[in-house]
């Protein structure tokens, strides 16, 4: 089914990135080989109207339309498209997946395979856009000019999908191929290729940072072999300019420097990473080459991924929650394969005792005989009523406090909805549980870290 001839605006021809539709945002995994797209708002699209804007993105609708060749099922596809029921898209290489909103309540899964190249293809490919310095050009300005589609099939490898290149699946009961979910799938895949073509090349196999780097490095290559060689500059050996000669001792080592230097101020520039991201970064690697190059030592050493992930996100202040901060514990959530309160509750733990302070939160153990198994008695003495034991926890009866005695000999103040056994590391350690325990009940807090400025609020 191909769209009939369109008047007026619709007709006219769209080219560069200013007249396509804005990309929807697009979270990026640390990998560079998967996107998530927000799912995209309802829109109005006039009958006749092409669906994609770019040529490429059209090119992408026809390979859907000679795969189905039913009328029914893709104009019901597009209407879902158009009314905003496809969820947030996932593309990964040779893999396009979301949810979609039907009849029903409950959204069915819509997925979308193809075939990615290999590398040999890729390699072909690579190497024919970087002879033509246009293709790169045109790649960083999110265009694919024609030139560019046909430099591939002249290497080997073929860009847009035909319709035998396309595999939709789904979980609805419809059998047809493709059902109206896939249909508005591949619909709103058509707009991701309109303001990406990346996209298109991502579900080829590679991500975006991996072809420009190699792009990059070809066109280095390329350049060095078209340019002249210099003329060789007169030279000695160094053998036999220093054999004869007496060489003086090495000079002292110079001093090392009081403190920590500041690293030097980062531009905002569009589409680079945050300037106090990277700021907060190189604070934290000058302090640490401090304290080695004085001590010897690394600071750092043994510590897990996730400790250093919950350090650094300590390391920066959580009053009033800048964007900034929020996104820093969205990354490092990310990173680690946690949640965003899963990194704020070991925060809170981390600045109660560093490390040991994580421990006391994560890590239960069995204490042997000594100050746990005096604990009680001396709570009790001190008027405080029974508290109950597991392990190296003591729970007050009500379940909204709890000391944990952790294995630095120091006991850990925590506190939690009553019944909700939701805790949360408040007030310093103190070697006493009597003292550990006044410090919370007086409400001291966690420093940094009070009331709705607390990081588990973040979202």
């Amino acid at each position: 089914m191909s769209p009939r001839p369109a008047t007026g605006p619709a007709a006219r021809p769209t080219t560069g990135p200013a007249a396509r539709r804005s990309a929807p945002r697009a979270r990026i995994g640390p990998d560079d080989l998967r996107r998530t797209f927000e799912a995209v708002p309802a829109r109005t699209s006039a009958e006749g109207e092409p669906f994609a804007a770019s040529w490429w993105g059209r090119a992408w609708v026809d390979a859907l339309e000679t795969l189905s060749m039913d009328e029914a099922r893709l104009a019901r596809g597009r209407a879902y498209a158009d009314d905003g029921q496809v969820a947030a898209i996932t593309v990964t290489p040779g893999r396009v997946v979301a949810y979609v909103h039907g009849s029903r309540a409950r959204p069915y899964r819509a997925e979308l395979r193809l075939r990615t190249f290999a590398d040999p293809g890729w390699e072909a490919l690579l190497d024919a856009v970087a002879a033509r310095p246009g293709h790169l050009s045109a790649l960083l300005v999110k265009e694919m000019p024609h030139s560019l589609a046909r430099t591939a099939e002249e290497a080997g490898v073929r860009l847009l999908p035909a319709a035998d290149d396309l595999d939709p699946s789904c979980t609805c009961p419809d059998h047809g191929r493709p059902c109206k979910h896939v249909a508005a799938l591949c619909f709103q895949t058509a707009l991701l290729l309109d303001s990406d073509p990346f996209v298109l090349l991502l579900m080829r196999g590679r991500g975006e940072r991996e072809l420009l780097d190699a792009l990059a490095r070809r066109n280095a290559e390329h350049s060095a072999r078209e340019r002249p060689a210099a003329p060789a500059m007169p030279s000695v050996a160094a053998g036999d300019a220093f054999a004869a000669r007496f060489l003086p001792p090495l000079p002292a080592p110079r001093p090392a420097p009081p403190h920590p230097g500041q690293p030097p101020s980062y531009p905002d520039l569009p589409g680079a990473r945050d300037p106090l991201g990277l700021d907060a970064l190189a604070t934290d690697a000058v302090a640490r080459a401090h304290a080695l190059l004085t001590t010897g030592r690394d600071p750092l050493a043994g510590l897990t991924e996730w400790q250093d992930a919950v350090r650094l996100a300590a390391a920066r202040p959580t009053a009033g929650l800048t964007a900034t901060t929020r996104a820093l514990y969205r990354e490092l959530a990310y990173a680690t394969g946690r949640t965003t309160t899963d990194l704020a509750r070991a925060v809170a733990a981390w600045r109660q005792g560093e490390a040991e302070g994580l421990a006391a939160l994560e890590t239960p153990w069995d204490p042997p005989a000594g100050p746990f198994d005096r604990a009680r008695p001396a709570l009790a003495a001190a008027g405080f009523p029974r508290f109950t034991p597991w392990r190296n926890h003591l729970t007050h009866p009500a379940g909204s406090l709890q000391l944990r005695f952790g294995q630095d000999l120091r006991w850990y103040g925590y506190e939690s909805d009553p019944g909700a056994d939701d805790w949360w590391p408040r007030a310093a350690p103190d070697p006493d549980p009597v003292s550990a325990l006044e410090a919370l009940l007086a409400g001291d807090s966690v420093p940094d870290t009070a009331g709705d400025d607390d990081p588990h609020y973040v979202r």
